[in-house]
């Protein structure tokens, strides 16, 4: 139904997008994330509704039917999945915008009536189909589905120059004659260089990679709206794209790593690779009591959170340890590594599901300097963001990437369920040195038991 003019159309799409980049700018800080989170919202509403009062649109029950199915699945999905899980609902909703904008592309085809919209459906159906299936792979890898560790298989690389090479050849016939057979042929093959593009990075890498493919998303979904001749299409996915690419190279410089040594380096088996291999060497474990005692007699106190904090849903635990060191006069603050966890601002999301403090998280490059000065740094389910291998082993995986430095601490405790590499695959050092204490076992259960030890000092 053609309800507004298209100068009110134009209006509320200028509305909308200035709503999503306010979004953006709020979700940059973990005080505005919230009400970025609720502008961004909005900016979509004001946009759907936009669409369905300015377009003659045909089989509107099933566009209705579709949305309000899409909708049952993801809301509840949105809501139960665990801080654990986000890198995963991440990547699968990322391919699926990939994908949408990849077949909206190719139906749109016959419509098309310049070689640059043309061109656009190539670029759409090649970038979304990457895009989905990549992100499909990544979170089949981090949902443990199949191997983390990098696959690669005799003459990959050939593969995907082949595939490569032909998907060029098709784009430009496509350009030329706007045949559909071989866009649908063209969305295989974005398909198939997408799992070839993933599948060889592993371990830590990957979700650099689901960052990646989500400025790809964005870039495809910025095509489609060339194709569709929609500005907030545009807008939007540029966007995203922008802050996708931003992202990863923010990520990647975390890592120490560049982009093009992530997705390229497998080949040359330069990628981190997870290992399950358990060491056998010697180190000092103490109990429950012993741990409460050097933090019960400290002054200073660095708390390093990992995923295993995350996965054992010890951050309200931590959190009364916390408060109930402080009674005490103890100063504890915390130290978070740009990539701790899985993804970036992952720890800050999690403390601050336990109303930790936004004043006592401290980042990498602010906290390092301190740990000279605390009498016992605390490390909970982290290994490769503390391990002293990325600065003094360069044939190590992680060699070059900024650690947290908490072997300058005067006393280290590491909270650890086992002697399991971490998700990197390669041994801490630290582990073995005189001031380093483990306490084995669930975090949950160790902190509970640390928790009750101070109280009882």
């Amino acid at each position: 139904m053609n309800i507004l003019s298209s100068e009110w159309t134009t209006g509320l799409y200028l509305v909308a997008a200035v709503f999503f980049i306010l979004a953006l700018k709020g979700l940059g800080s973990p005080k505005t994330a919230r009400r970025g989170n609720a502008i961004g919202a909005l900016g979509a509403l004001i946009a759907l509704v936009t669409v369905f009062l300015s377009t003659q649109l045909d089989n509107i029950l099933l566009i209705v039917a579709t949305i309000v199915v899409g909708a049952a699945i993801a809301a509840p999905v949105s809501r139960r999945v665990q801080m654990t899980g986000m890198p995963q609902l991440v990547a699968l909703f990322n391919g699926v915008g990939g994908g949408a904008a990849a077949i909206v592309a190719l139906l749109e085809l016959p419509h098309v009536e310049s070689a640059g919209a043309s061109l656009a459906v190539v670029f759409t159906v090649l970038v979304g189909g990457v895009s989905f299936s990549g992100s499909c792979i990544t979170f089949a890898k981090l949902q443990g589905l199949i191997p983390t560790k990098p696959l690669i298989f005799p003459g990959q690389r050939w593969v995907m120059g082949l595939v490569l090479v032909a998907a060029v050849a098709l784009g430009a016939v496509i350009v030329a004659d706007s045949w559909i057979l071989g866009a649908t042929i063209l969305l295989i093959l974005g398909l198939v260089a997408g799992v070839l593009l993933v599948n060889p990075v592993g371990g830590a890498d990957v979700p650099i990679v689901i960052s990646l493919l989500n400025a790809f998303t964005g870039l495809a979904v910025a095509a489609s709206g060339l194709v569709l001749g929609n500005v907030l299409l545009l807008v939007a996915g540029t966007l995203v794209g922008a802050s996708g690419t931003i992202l990863t190279r923010a990520m990647a410089s975390a890592m120490g790593r560049s982009v093009s040594g992530i997705i390229f380096g497998a080949f040359k088996g330069g990628s981190t690779a997870g290992s399950t291999e358990i060491s056998e060497r010697p180190v000092r474990s103490s109990s429950a009591e012993d741990v409460a005692i050097l933090l019960g007699y400290a002054q200073r106190v660095i708390i390093v959170p990992g995923y295993g904090l995350a996965v054992a849903q010890a951050q309200h635990t931590m959190a009364e340890l916390v408060v109930t060191l402080e009674k005490m006069g103890i100063e504890v603050i915390f130290g978070i590594h740009p990539v701790a966890g899985r993804m970036p601002g992952h720890m800050n999301v999690l403390l601050a599901e336990a109303n930790v403090p936004y004043e006592v998280l401290q980042e990498m490059d602010e906290v390092n300097p301190q740990f000279k000065t605390a009498d016992v740094a605390l490390v909970v389910g982290a290994n490769d963001v503390v391990n002293p291998a990325a600065k003094s082993s360069p044939g190590s995986p992680i060699y070059g990437m900024p650690i947290l430095d908490v072997g300058s601490a005067r006393q280290v405790v590491f909270l650890k369920r086992s002697m399991r590499p971490g998700f990197a695959g390669i041994e801490n050092e630290l582990l073995y040195e005189d001031q380093t204490t483990l306490l084995f076992g669930d975090a949950k259960d160790s902190l509970t038991k640390v928790l009750t030890a101070v109280k009882n000092l």
